[in-house]
């Protein structure tokens, strides 16, 4: 943790329950973070677009605009960098994970959660954020398809793509090695971390995903085994 000054960061907190914002958000002050809060999914995009938070956590089962469809009008909005957006629901259904993974969010939190998990778990999911945004070498460049590691932008045939943290992730660890296989549990443990519990489609909905942007010559399945991103020279 003490690479992580949390007075850098501010965190946006998304849910109907009164009481669990403010629970939530005296912790976080507590713990010295920019906190900021929102009721409801409309508020909370114009927070998003007000203030650019590096971390939004939003509560699934919300009145007007629901958890699935704020993170999808999140990752769809410009000019506010790529934040990491957790998902907060009381439900542990697989389905429901998928659909908030495919909805661009980054982590899963089950509600009822002690502060200090949730806090350990802002640290390492910042401490990804930052190990993922300082490379050296920041452009990856195969044929058709750039990618920006440092802006987290894919370019095909020059046109910009901007993806979910996770599908971008995705993309940068395999294109990092082309024509190497990467198995679903290396998979998981770089992408997800061993303290996220996902299920076991998540990485096919985001290989889907993947492909229907980028298109589907670039990765290839490998039967039983994983994936590998497919460069010819």
């Amino acid at each position: 943790m003490e690479s992580i000054k949390p007075e850098n960061y501010k965190i946006l907190l998304v849910d109907d329950d009164n009481d669990i914002l403010e629970f939530l958000s005296y912790n976080l002050i507590k713990e010295g973070f920019k906190v900021y809060t929102a009721s409801n999914g409309n508020i909370a995009l114009a927070e998003v677009k007000l203030n650019s938070p590096d971390l939004i956590i939003l509560d699934i089962m919300m009145p007007e605009k629901d958890g699935i469809e704020t993170c999808e009008a999140i990752r769809a909005m410009e000019n506010i960098g790529n934040p990491i957006v957790v998902l907060l629901t009381a439900r542990g259904e697989d389905y429901s994970q998928i659909a908030g993974f495919d909805a661009g969010a980054d982590d899963y939190i089950t509600k009822p959660i002690k502060p200090k998990v949730l806090i350990s778990r802002i640290y390492a999911l910042l401490r990804r954020l930052n190990n993922n945004t300082t490379v050296k070498d920041n452009i990856l460049k195969y044929n058709n398809i750039e990618i920006n590691k440092n802006k987290y932008i894919v370019t095909v045939n020059n046109d910009e793509l901007i993806l979910p943290r996770k599908e971008f992730e995705l993309i940068l660890l395999l294109a990092s090695k082309p024509n190497n296989v990467f198995t679903r549990d290396e998979i998981y443990e770089k992408i997800w971390g061993n303290s996220v519990i996902v299920g076991d489609r998540t990485i096919d909905v985001h290989i889907r995903k993947l492909r229907e942007k980028i298109g589907s010559d670039y990765i290839k399945t490998i039967k039983g085994v994983g994936y590998k991103f497919i460069f010819n020279e």
